[in-house]
Protein backbone atom coordinates (compact mmCIF):
# COMPACT_ATOMS: atom_id res chain seq x y z
CA UNK A 1 0.00 0.00 0.00
CA UNK A 2 1.83 3.35 -1.30
CA UNK A 3 1.24 6.22 0.77
CA UNK A 4 -1.91 7.36 -0.96
CA UNK A 5 -2.28 10.59 1.03
CA UNK A 6 1.19 11.65 0.20
CA UNK A 7 0.99 10.97 -3.47
CA UNK A 8 -2.29 12.95 -3.42
CA UNK A 9 -0.81 16.11 -2.54
CA UNK A 10 1.21 16.04 -5.91
CA UNK A 11 -2.15 16.74 -7.83
CA UNK A 12 -4.33 19.71 -8.10
CA UNK A 13 -6.96 18.36 -5.95
CA UNK A 14 -8.54 21.82 -4.64
CA UNK A 15 -8.95 19.75 -1.32
CA UNK A 16 -8.07 17.34 1.51
CA UNK A 17 -7.53 13.93 1.48
CA UNK A 18 -9.80 12.43 3.40
CA UNK A 19 -8.85 8.03 2.69
CA UNK A 20 -8.41 5.97 -0.26
CA UNK A 21 -8.34 2.17 -0.82
CA UNK A 22 -7.54 -0.73 -3.82
CA UNK A 23 -9.91 -0.56 -6.38
CA UNK A 24 -11.21 -2.41 -9.12
CA UNK A 25 -9.66 -6.01 -10.67
CA UNK A 26 -6.98 -4.74 -13.01
CA UNK A 27 -3.60 -6.77 -13.14
CA UNK A 28 -0.98 -4.60 -14.04
CA UNK A 29 -1.02 -0.58 -12.62
CA UNK A 30 -1.95 -0.06 -9.15
CA UNK A 31 -5.25 1.35 -8.47
CA UNK A 32 -6.55 3.38 -5.94
CA UNK A 33 -10.02 5.34 -5.18
CA UNK A 34 -9.61 8.34 -3.22
CA UNK A 35 -11.96 10.78 -1.25
CA UNK A 36 -11.34 14.24 -1.18
CA UNK A 37 -12.89 16.79 0.72
CA UNK A 38 -13.22 19.70 -1.39
CA UNK A 39 -15.19 22.71 0.69
CA UNK A 40 -17.11 20.00 2.71
CA UNK A 41 -17.92 18.25 -0.22
CA UNK A 42 -16.27 15.12 -0.64
CA UNK A 43 -15.43 14.27 -4.14
CA UNK A 44 -14.31 11.03 -5.71
CA UNK A 45 -11.21 10.28 -7.74
CA UNK A 46 -9.20 7.30 -9.00
CA UNK A 47 -5.45 7.43 -8.07
CA UNK A 48 -2.79 5.44 -10.75
CA UNK A 49 0.49 4.09 -10.16
CA UNK A 50 1.60 3.61 -14.14
CA UNK A 51 3.62 0.11 -14.09
CA UNK A 52 6.90 0.84 -15.41
CA UNK A 53 7.87 -3.11 -15.67
CA UNK A 54 5.28 -3.20 -18.05
CA UNK A 55 5.09 0.34 -19.52
CA UNK A 56 8.92 0.98 -19.57
CA UNK A 57 8.48 4.70 -20.71
CA UNK A 58 5.26 6.14 -18.51
CA UNK A 59 5.73 9.75 -19.37
CA UNK A 60 5.35 9.21 -23.66
CA UNK A 61 2.60 7.01 -22.43
CA UNK A 62 1.24 9.73 -20.30
CA UNK A 63 1.46 12.67 -23.31
CA UNK A 64 0.00 10.06 -25.37
CA UNK A 65 -3.27 9.66 -23.19
CA UNK A 66 -3.55 13.29 -22.56
CA UNK A 67 -3.69 14.07 -26.07
CA UNK A 68 -6.44 11.28 -26.74
CA UNK A 69 -8.62 12.44 -23.32
CA UNK A 70 -7.96 16.46 -24.33
CA UNK A 71 -9.37 15.87 -28.40
CA UNK A 72 -12.26 13.39 -27.34
CA UNK A 73 -13.28 16.04 -24.47
CA UNK A 74 -13.26 18.95 -27.65
CA UNK A 75 -15.13 16.92 -29.88
CA UNK A 76 -17.97 15.89 -26.92
CA UNK A 77 -17.90 19.43 -26.44
CA UNK A 78 -18.44 20.49 -30.11
CA UNK A 79 -20.91 18.55 -30.38
CA UNK A 80 -22.95 20.09 -27.50
CA UNK A 81 -22.94 16.64 -25.66
CA UNK A 82 -24.66 17.08 -22.08
CA UNK A 83 -22.35 14.52 -20.24
CA UNK A 84 -19.25 15.64 -22.22
CA UNK A 85 -16.94 15.00 -19.03
CA UNK A 86 -18.59 11.24 -18.00
CA UNK A 87 -18.10 10.42 -21.80
CA UNK A 88 -14.29 10.57 -21.58
CA UNK A 89 -11.70 9.70 -19.00
CA UNK A 90 -10.01 13.52 -18.05
CA UNK A 91 -6.49 14.01 -16.38
CA UNK A 92 -6.45 16.16 -13.09
CA UNK A 93 -3.12 18.31 -13.83
CA UNK A 94 -0.31 17.81 -10.91
CA UNK A 95 0.79 20.89 -8.80
CA UNK A 96 3.14 21.71 -11.61
CA UNK A 97 0.71 21.74 -13.93
CA UNK A 98 1.56 18.29 -16.21
CA UNK A 99 -0.87 15.23 -16.74
CA UNK A 100 1.09 13.11 -14.24
CA UNK A 101 3.65 13.09 -11.02
CA UNK A 102 6.56 11.43 -10.26
CA UNK A 103 7.15 10.71 -6.52
CA UNK A 104 10.25 10.42 -4.75
CA UNK A 105 11.00 6.50 -5.46
CA UNK A 106 10.35 7.74 -9.32
CA UNK A 107 7.02 6.06 -9.63
CA UNK A 108 4.80 7.83 -12.49
CA UNK A 109 1.23 9.12 -10.83
CA UNK A 110 -2.46 9.77 -12.70
CA UNK A 111 -5.52 11.14 -11.14
CA UNK A 112 -9.10 10.72 -12.63
CA UNK A 113 -11.80 12.02 -12.06
CA UNK A 114 -14.56 9.16 -10.61
CA UNK A 115 -17.35 8.70 -13.21
CA UNK A 116 -20.19 8.32 -11.15
CA UNK A 117 -23.83 6.06 -11.32
CA UNK A 118 -21.70 3.59 -14.08
CA UNK A 119 -19.37 0.67 -13.67
CA UNK A 120 -17.71 -2.49 -15.39
CA UNK A 121 -18.77 -5.75 -15.70
CA UNK A 122 -15.96 -8.74 -15.65
CA UNK A 123 -18.53 -11.01 -17.34
CA UNK A 124 -20.71 -9.46 -20.15
CA UNK A 125 -23.95 -10.97 -19.27
CA UNK A 126 -26.48 -9.79 -21.86
CA UNK A 127 -26.52 -9.31 -25.46
CA UNK A 128 -27.12 -5.58 -24.78
CA UNK A 129 -24.34 -4.75 -22.73
CA UNK A 130 -22.01 -6.85 -25.32
CA UNK A 131 -24.15 -4.12 -27.82
CA UNK A 132 -23.45 -1.13 -25.83
CA UNK A 133 -19.68 -1.87 -25.00
CA UNK A 134 -18.90 -2.21 -29.18
CA UNK A 135 -20.75 0.86 -29.78
CA UNK A 136 -18.59 2.83 -26.94
CA UNK A 137 -15.49 1.69 -28.54
CA UNK A 138 -16.89 2.30 -32.13
CA UNK A 139 -17.55 6.15 -30.30
CA UNK A 140 -13.80 6.34 -28.95
CA UNK A 141 -12.61 5.39 -32.41
CA UNK A 142 -14.88 7.77 -33.95
CA UNK A 143 -13.88 10.99 -31.77
CA UNK A 144 -9.99 10.42 -32.03
CA UNK A 145 -10.64 9.58 -35.91
CA UNK A 146 -9.01 12.98 -36.30
CA UNK A 147 -6.62 13.29 -33.84
CA UNK A 148 -4.06 15.86 -35.09
CA UNK A 149 -0.06 16.31 -35.22
CA UNK A 150 1.81 13.52 -34.97
CA UNK A 151 1.41 9.70 -34.21
CA UNK A 152 1.11 8.35 -30.95
CA UNK A 153 3.80 7.00 -28.99
CA UNK A 154 3.67 3.40 -29.47
CA UNK A 155 3.80 2.09 -25.69
CA UNK A 156 4.43 -1.53 -26.91
CA UNK A 157 6.04 -1.56 -30.11
CA UNK A 158 4.80 -4.12 -31.95
CA UNK A 159 1.68 -5.27 -30.32
CA UNK A 160 -0.77 -6.88 -32.58
CA UNK A 161 1.59 -7.11 -35.56
CA UNK A 162 0.82 -10.56 -36.47
CA UNK A 163 4.03 -11.32 -38.36
CA UNK A 164 6.49 -10.31 -35.96
CA UNK A 165 4.21 -13.08 -33.34
CA UNK A 166 4.86 -15.40 -35.77
CA UNK A 167 8.70 -14.64 -36.31
CA UNK A 168 8.70 -15.37 -32.69
CA UNK A 169 7.02 -18.89 -32.68
CA UNK A 170 9.42 -20.50 -35.18
CA UNK A 171 12.60 -18.48 -33.37
CA UNK A 172 10.66 -20.71 -29.98
CA UNK A 173 10.39 -23.88 -32.36
CA UNK A 174 14.14 -23.63 -33.73
CA UNK A 175 15.75 -23.23 -30.40
CA UNK A 176 13.60 -24.79 -28.36
CA UNK A 177 15.02 -24.23 -24.77
CA UNK A 178 13.06 -27.00 -22.78
CA UNK A 179 12.77 -29.49 -25.34
CA UNK A 180 8.62 -29.17 -25.45
CA UNK A 181 8.51 -28.85 -29.19
CA UNK A 182 8.22 -32.39 -29.93
CA UNK A 183 5.04 -32.49 -27.15
CA UNK A 184 3.24 -29.78 -29.29
CA UNK A 185 3.85 -30.35 -33.04
CA UNK A 186 -0.03 -30.89 -34.04
CA UNK A 187 -0.35 -27.30 -32.09
CA UNK A 188 2.56 -26.01 -34.04
CA UNK A 189 1.25 -27.56 -37.67
CA UNK A 190 -2.27 -25.82 -37.04
CA UNK A 191 -0.72 -22.47 -36.48
CA UNK A 192 2.05 -22.41 -39.39
CA UNK A 193 -0.58 -23.57 -41.68
CA UNK A 194 -2.35 -20.30 -41.25
CA UNK A 195 1.02 -18.05 -41.76
CA UNK A 196 -0.92 -16.18 -44.73
CA UNK A 197 -3.40 -15.02 -42.71
CA UNK A 198 -0.93 -13.60 -40.16
CA UNK A 199 0.31 -11.11 -42.77
CA UNK A 200 -2.40 -9.18 -44.29
CA UNK A 201 -3.24 -6.69 -42.27
CA UNK A 202 -0.04 -5.58 -41.56
CA UNK A 203 0.60 -6.14 -45.48
CA UNK A 204 -2.16 -3.72 -45.80
CA UNK A 205 -0.96 -1.50 -43.24
CA UNK A 206 2.41 -1.07 -44.91
CA UNK A 207 0.66 -0.66 -48.28
CA UNK A 208 -1.64 1.94 -46.79
CA UNK A 209 -5.20 0.24 -48.23
CA UNK A 210 -5.75 0.15 -44.37
CA UNK A 211 -5.29 3.04 -42.54
CA UNK A 212 -3.30 3.85 -39.39
CA UNK A 213 -5.90 4.95 -36.85
CA UNK A 214 -5.92 5.54 -33.21
CA UNK A 215 -6.76 2.21 -31.31
CA UNK A 216 -7.56 1.08 -28.24
CA UNK A 217 -5.70 -2.57 -28.78
CA UNK A 218 -7.02 -3.80 -25.43
CA UNK A 219 -10.61 -3.81 -26.32
CA UNK A 220 -12.08 -6.85 -23.79
CA UNK A 221 -15.31 -5.24 -22.66
CA UNK A 222 -14.21 -4.59 -19.31
CA UNK A 223 -12.61 -1.80 -20.27
CA UNK A 224 -16.04 0.21 -20.92
CA UNK A 225 -17.90 1.57 -18.35
CA UNK A 226 -21.79 1.26 -18.35
CA UNK A 227 -24.45 3.58 -16.97
CA UNK A 228 -26.13 2.06 -13.84
CA UNK A 229 -29.97 2.71 -14.31
CA UNK A 230 -29.75 2.87 -18.91
CA UNK A 231 -27.17 0.15 -19.37
CA UNK A 232 -25.74 2.63 -22.48
CA UNK A 233 -21.97 2.37 -23.08
CA UNK A 234 -21.06 5.69 -21.44
CA UNK A 235 -16.72 5.91 -21.04
CA UNK A 236 -13.90 3.68 -22.64
CA UNK A 237 -10.97 3.11 -19.77
CA UNK A 238 -8.02 1.53 -19.98
CA UNK A 239 -6.04 3.84 -22.33
CA UNK A 240 -2.09 2.67 -21.29
CA UNK A 241 -2.26 0.88 -24.98
CA UNK A 242 -3.76 3.75 -27.25
CA UNK A 243 -1.73 4.05 -29.91
CA UNK A 244 -1.62 3.73 -33.71
CA UNK A 245 -3.13 0.66 -35.38
CA UNK A 246 -6.17 -0.50 -37.11
CA UNK A 247 -9.27 -0.37 -36.64
CA UNK A 248 -9.47 -4.26 -37.57
CA UNK A 249 -7.34 -4.62 -34.33
CA UNK A 250 -9.76 -3.32 -32.28
CA UNK A 251 -12.96 -5.66 -33.29
CA UNK A 252 -11.47 -8.23 -33.68
CA UNK A 253 -9.89 -8.45 -30.21
CA UNK A 254 -13.93 -7.70 -29.34
CA UNK A 255 -14.87 -10.98 -30.61
CA UNK A 256 -12.45 -12.79 -29.81
CA UNK A 257 -12.71 -12.24 -26.11
CA UNK A 258 -16.87 -11.42 -26.07
CA UNK A 259 -18.53 -14.01 -28.14
CA UNK A 260 -16.93 -17.80 -26.27
CA UNK A 261 -19.10 -19.05 -23.30
CA UNK A 262 -15.91 -21.03 -22.32
CA UNK A 263 -13.11 -19.44 -20.15
CA UNK A 264 -9.58 -18.45 -22.01
CA UNK A 265 -7.90 -21.85 -20.66
CA UNK A 266 -10.65 -24.14 -20.34
CA UNK A 267 -9.27 -27.54 -20.79
CA UNK A 268 -12.51 -29.38 -22.61
CA UNK A 269 -12.57 -27.18 -25.77
CA UNK A 270 -15.98 -28.55 -26.88
CA UNK A 271 -17.49 -25.99 -24.93
CA UNK A 272 -15.56 -23.12 -27.21
CA UNK A 273 -17.54 -21.82 -29.68
CA UNK A 274 -18.14 -18.42 -31.27
CA UNK A 275 -21.55 -17.47 -30.73
CA UNK A 276 -23.05 -16.01 -33.97
CA UNK A 277 -26.13 -13.77 -31.30
CA UNK A 278 -22.87 -12.53 -29.71
CA UNK A 279 -21.42 -11.55 -32.60
CA UNK A 280 -24.73 -10.13 -34.10
CA UNK A 281 -24.94 -7.52 -30.71
CA UNK A 282 -21.33 -6.85 -31.60
CA UNK A 283 -21.86 -6.18 -35.08
CA UNK A 284 -24.62 -4.19 -34.22
CA UNK A 285 -23.38 -1.70 -31.55
CA UNK A 286 -19.64 -1.00 -33.46
CA UNK A 287 -21.43 -0.07 -36.60
CA UNK A 288 -23.78 2.25 -35.33
CA UNK A 289 -21.27 4.02 -34.07
CA UNK A 290 -17.95 3.24 -36.44
CA UNK A 291 -19.93 2.70 -39.59
CA UNK A 292 -19.32 6.48 -41.06
CA UNK A 293 -15.73 6.89 -40.66
CA UNK A 294 -14.79 2.97 -41.27
CA UNK A 295 -13.36 2.37 -45.09
CA UNK A 296 -15.36 -0.14 -47.34
CA UNK A 297 -11.66 -2.70 -47.12
CA UNK A 298 -12.54 -1.83 -43.01
CA UNK A 299 -15.81 -3.30 -43.22
CA UNK A 300 -15.22 -6.14 -45.21
CA UNK A 301 -12.70 -7.24 -42.77
CA UNK A 302 -14.64 -7.83 -39.79
CA UNK A 303 -15.59 -10.87 -39.82
CA UNK A 304 -11.92 -11.65 -40.41
CA UNK A 305 -10.70 -9.60 -37.78
CA UNK A 306 -11.47 -12.33 -34.85
CA UNK A 307 -10.02 -15.21 -36.11
CA UNK A 308 -6.79 -12.88 -37.16
CA UNK A 309 -6.92 -11.67 -33.83
CA UNK A 310 -7.51 -15.13 -31.55
CA UNK A 311 -4.34 -16.44 -33.47
CA UNK A 312 -2.55 -14.04 -32.75
CA UNK A 313 -3.09 -14.53 -28.86
CA UNK A 314 -3.02 -18.26 -29.59
CA UNK A 315 0.05 -17.61 -31.05
CA UNK A 316 1.47 -16.00 -27.93
CA UNK A 317 0.57 -18.43 -25.34
CA UNK A 318 2.19 -21.13 -27.56
CA UNK A 319 5.32 -19.09 -28.17
CA UNK A 320 5.43 -19.01 -24.48
CA UNK A 321 4.59 -22.60 -23.70
CA UNK A 322 8.03 -23.40 -25.80
CA UNK A 323 10.03 -20.19 -24.30
CA UNK A 324 9.33 -21.82 -20.60
CA UNK A 325 6.24 -20.03 -19.21
CA UNK A 326 8.22 -16.61 -19.08
CA UNK A 327 5.63 -14.08 -20.11
CA UNK A 328 1.61 -14.87 -19.48
CA UNK A 329 1.28 -15.98 -15.47
CA UNK A 330 0.34 -19.99 -15.36
CA UNK A 331 -1.02 -21.93 -12.66
CA UNK A 332 -0.56 -25.33 -13.51
CA UNK A 333 2.08 -26.81 -16.21
CA UNK A 334 0.42 -26.93 -19.12
CA UNK A 335 -1.32 -23.52 -18.53
CA UNK A 336 -0.40 -21.91 -21.58
CA UNK A 337 -0.70 -25.25 -23.67
CA UNK A 338 -4.53 -25.41 -22.36
CA UNK A 339 -5.01 -21.57 -23.32
CA UNK A 340 -3.14 -22.05 -27.05
CA UNK A 341 -5.97 -24.60 -27.45
CA UNK A 342 -8.77 -22.91 -26.38
CA UNK A 343 -7.77 -20.12 -28.91
CA UNK A 344 -7.73 -22.94 -31.74
CA UNK A 345 -11.17 -24.01 -30.88
CA UNK A 346 -12.39 -20.71 -31.24
CA UNK A 347 -10.41 -19.90 -34.89
CA UNK A 348 -12.16 -23.26 -36.13
CA UNK A 349 -15.46 -22.75 -34.90
CA UNK A 350 -14.97 -18.85 -36.75
CA UNK A 351 -13.82 -20.54 -39.83
CA UNK A 352 -16.93 -22.74 -40.02
CA UNK A 353 -19.19 -19.62 -39.55
CA UNK A 354 -17.38 -16.88 -41.72
CA UNK A 355 -20.23 -16.76 -44.89
CA UNK A 356 -22.88 -15.77 -42.22
CA UNK A 357 -20.51 -13.51 -40.25
CA UNK A 358 -20.16 -11.71 -43.56
CA UNK A 359 -23.52 -11.65 -44.17
CA UNK A 360 -24.40 -10.20 -40.87
CA UNK A 361 -22.13 -7.37 -41.29
CA UNK A 362 -23.78 -6.58 -45.06
CA UNK A 363 -26.83 -6.28 -43.41
CA UNK A 364 -25.82 -3.92 -40.98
Amino acid sequence: MHDLKAVSTLFDLRGDFVHGYSYGSGHINDTYCIWVDQAGQRIRYILQRVNHNVFKQPIPLMENVKRVTDHALKRLKEEQCPEAYRRTLTLVPSVDGKPYALDADGNCWRVYPFIERARTYDQIETTKQCQEAARAFGEFQKLTADLPGEPLFETIPDFHNTTSRLAALKEAIQSDPLGRVKEVQKEIDWYLSREADCHLVVDYLKSGELPLRCTHNDTKLNNVMLDDVTGEGICVIDLDTTMPGSAIYDFGDMIRTATSPAAEDEKDVSKVTMRMFMFEALVQGYLSSAKSFLTPLEKSLLPFSGKLLTMECGIRFLTDYLSGDVYFKIHRPEHNLDRCRTQMALVESIETQMDEMKAIVDRY
